[in-house]
């Protein structure tokens, strides 16, 4: 850095930033949209008092669509093909049963065409010879996700459901919803969930961890069936020996596991922030609903973990209201210190260079173990708690 820079950082005062970050919260107003992706029916009405599982509105969606050359199967002319036909437009047929019969030379030469699926004959064709068979049309249920009251009605749509609970969002995960009852797998938040710690008690509980999971805890998961693991670290490598995929950041929580994975502080051993252990902790017993989906760009979505309880919500949050500010809890979210969780010492004004030799706003950073670093502002995100 040069002199000049130096001695203009000096004369400098403090700015205030406001950088929206991961909340960690133990008790705030938690609303849910829970909507479908076509309209449909919805069960339930304004004032209503919901369980996660209640189905909340409930539709259909046309199934798969699949091809029979059924001309070319009975070996006669696409023109020909209605005349053997023994299904019509919209008819329903079961798999397995008789489409079409030829028969030539007094019988002698047989040829049938049986129904490679269930559903509805929707074309027959004399131009290709071919039906297009519809499959069975598909349910597509909507539930409420968490426990509370239905605050508002969305005709046709579904509903918005409203809780009080503790909120706490991860920095990653993969896995949809999930719900299940909190356990503490470790004593301290650096300790290491491995497979040993999980026994066949867990099944389908969310497992607190400490500063990584194993992969051999994530496939014994798997195989007992528990519900979610929430941990502060995961290597990057049995993620994607676990997954089975490159786990890119566009969008998670379609993957089908068979278990949600939700990481608070980022990849590697990655100690869980004292606070938010203590929080999970705290709950230990309760019912929690989880959700994996993580989405970084075009509109971000966070890993969650709901915990609904009868304690007063918060009012609001000064610290964000104010921005960020000396003393405001943050984690950097950019390496080289990636996942690293500390307290903002100072924010200068003037822009600074940095590695990439561009002029960026920045902030020093107080770390868990008293070491000030700088980073661009870009680089953390505020830890709302």
């Amino acid at each position: 850095m040069s002199e000049k820079f130096q001695d203009s950082e000096e004369k400098s005062v403090e700015a205030h930033a406001y950088t929206p970050g991961l909340k960690v919260k133990r008790s705030m107003t938690v609303d849910k949209t829970r909507r479908l992706p076509i309209f449909g029916e919805v069960f339930v009405n304004e004032g209503d008092v919901v369980d996660h599982e209640l189905i909340v509105a409930r539709t259909e969606i046309s199934g798969d669509p699949e091809i029979v050359k059924v001309a070319m199967l009975l070996g006669v002319e696409p023109e020909d093909l209605p005349l053997y036909m023994l299904k019509k437009i919209g008819e329903q047929v079961e798999e397995g049963e008789i489409l079409a019969n030829y028969a030539a030379f007094f019988g002698l030469i047989k040829k049938q065409v049986v129904s490679p699926k269930s559903g509805t004959i929707e074309s027959i064709s004399d131009i290709t010879g071919q039906i297009i068979i519809r499959g069975d049309p598909i349910p597509v249920d909507v539930d409420a996700y968490i426990p509370g009251k239905v605050v508002e009605v969305l005709p046709k749509e579904g509903a918005v459901i409203e809780t009080n609970a503790a909120f706490i969002q991860g920095i990653f995960g993969i896995g949809g919803e999930s719900h299940g009852e909190i356990r503490m797998a470790v004593d301290r938040p650096d300790n290491v969930l491995s497979e040993d710690l999980i026994t066949t008690e867990d099944k389908g509980a969310v497992l607190i961890g400490g500063s990584l999971v194993t992969l051999g805890a994530l496939k014994k998961s798997v195989e007992i069936g528990v519900s979610c693991i929430v941990v502060g670290g995961i290597r990057h490598d049995d993620l994607i020996s676990f997954t089975g995929e490159e786990i890119g950041v566009a969008i998670t929580g379609q993957e089908e596991m068979g278990l949600t994975v939700i990481i608070t502080e980022g990849f590697g051993t990655m100690r869980m922030s004292q606070s938010t252990f203590d929080l999970l902790k705290s709950f230990e017993g309760y019912q929690a609903s989880v959700n994996g989906a993580t989405q970084i760009r075009a509109g971000v979505l966070r890993p969650e973990t709901i915990i609904p309880h009868q304690e007063i919500a918060e009012q609001g949050s000064e610290e964000l209201s104010s921005g960020m500010v000396p003393g405001t809890p943050v984690r950097i979210i950019r390496q080289p210190y990636f996942g690293a969780i500390g307290l903002v010492k100072f924010l200068p004004v003037e822009r600074q260079q940095v590695e990439s030799e561009s002029y960026v706003r920045v902030l020093d950073v107080e770390l868990d173990d008293g070491t000030v670093v700088t980073v661009p502002r870009a680089n953390v995100e505020i830890i709302e708690e």
